[in-house]
């Protein structure tokens, strides 16, 4: 079955019209043709017995020709004698000429001596009688034998079936034509881009439309709520905690050194908040059309420039995507963030193909157990058993917003096992 909707319709549109066609050809001209053509060629069996039994009757070779000639001019028939060299040797017909099957049948029935029958075009007809005397060669009009040709009919049926087969495809593509720009609307949606859609077609069709847009607006509403509480919580927890801050390093006391450390994990957690908030305010930012090797370089060598331990392993392919380049380069850099912190160093590869970008960064750390991958794209998931955490202090957002990045430019975030480093590998995967 096609997969799309042009296709299925296509189908659905032309087998019953194809089918109803050949049925009713098929059947007409079995009922009617064959049977005005039994009809009318019982008759010219009479006449050919009658001309027979004129020619056998004359005394001798010109009597026979007198008497014909005179019966032929009654019965519109052009006969002559012809030589025995002259006669053919089988009967003839085109392979489109369905009643003269009918024809060559039921004058052999009628008369079992009547020699070879040609039937040449749709006009004529011609036979060969034998007689006491020769052979006659009778040539008659083919509307005397049988109705007009019906593959004429069935050109026509076919010609006009074509015709309207069109008209109602290009009806159908106008009736189909919302469809595809709610799906183009949905896609671009589910991909973070907004595209101006407005409801059109069928009733139905609008519905689906107008419900699509109070989804969108919906969506889009908690997407916009969460940023704002986000970003207001986090805002406001930072002054006190600064003048907390500033308290703990005039305090001369000793013991405020646990203090200090507990005021420095709650920064870091404002931090991945305001981070987390600021994803959903990237997304809605316009993508750029950027070559995708060199744009990956540059994001390896800012984070080398700052002193990682991250090197471009392979770029594999040339071309350009359209990507937000601020919201690849935060999932990247946590990807690059994660592997170094886990995994003491990170490498990065790059393959570019005809309709996908791969972003592959390996570590040498302990990686992710198999069964605990799906789970480690979840917000605030923490591994404890597949990760040290005394070697980072992050609160488990990185991955899940480098997930969700990916999700939202058409793609998906993979963990895997490094066959070359033998820690983690995230494959970024992303559609051209």
């Amino acid at each position: 079955m096609p997969r799309s909707l042009y296709g299925r319709a296509a189908l659905i549109l032309i087998i019953p019209v194809v089918t109803l066609q050949f049925g009713i050809s098929l059947i007409f001209i079995q009922r009617h043709f064959e049977d005005v053509t039994v009809q009318l060629t019982g008759a010219l069996v009479h006449e050919f017995r009658l001309i027979q039994d004129v020619a056998n009757g004359a005394a001798d070779h010109s009597e026979a020709g007198i008497k014909v000639a005179n019966i032929s001019k009654s019965l519109n028939f052009r006969i002559e004698f012809v030589e025995e060299n002259a006669v053919p040797t089988s009967d003839y017909r085109r392979f489109i000429d369905i009643t003269g099957v009918t024809v060559i049948r039921s004058l052999r029935a009628g008369i079992p001596s009547i020699g070879p029958i040609l039937l040449p075009n749709d006009g004529d007809v011609l036979t060969y009688m034998p007689t006491n005397f020769g052979t006659l060669e009778i040539a008659f009009s083919r509307n005397r034998a049988s109705a007009s040709n019906p593959h004429q009919l069935i050109v026509w049926t076919i010609g006009l079936g074509i015709l309207m087969m069109v008209i109602a495809y290009l009806f159908l593509r106008n009736q189909l034509r919302p469809i595809k720009r709610l799906s183009y609307a949905a896609e671009a949606f589910g991909k973070g881009r907004h595209l101006p859609y407005r409801p059109s077609g069928a009733w139905e069709v609008r519905s689906a439309g107008n419900a699509f847009l109070e989804m969108r607006a919906r969506i889009e509403r908690h997407i916009e709520q969460r940023t704002l509480i986000l970003s207001g919580v986090s805002h406001d927890l930072r002054s006190p905690l600064t003048r907390l801050k500033l308290a703990l390093s005039m305090s001369e006391d000793a013991n405020t050194v646990a203090m200090q450390r507990d005021v420095d994990d709650m920064q870091r957690l404002l931090d991945e908040f305001l981070s987390f908030a600021r994803r959903d305010i990237e997304e809605g930012l316009e993508a750029e059309e950027v070559e995708a090797s060199a744009f990956v370089s540059a994001i390896v060598l800012d984070c080398a420039d700052r002193g990682e331990d991250v090197s471009l392993f392979q770029a594999t392919g040339t071309g350009t995507i359209d990507i937000k380049t601020i919201a690849i380069r935060r999932a990247l850099e946590n990807l690059i963030s994660n592997a170094i912190n886990y995994g003491h160093k990170a490498e990065v590869s790059v393959v570019v193909r005809e309709k996908s970008v791969t972003i592959a960064v390996e570590d040498a750390g302990a990686g992710i157990p198999k069964d605990k991958r799906e789970e480690a794209l979840k917000p605030f998931v923490r591994l404890d058993p597949a990760r040290n955490q005394n070697k980072a202090t992050g609160v488990g957002l990185g991955l899940s917003i480098a997930a969700d990045i990916a999700r939202a430019h058409g793609g998906q975030l993979r963990l895997g096992e490094s066959k070359r480093l033998g820690g983690l590998k995230a494959e970024m995967l992303l559609a051209r």
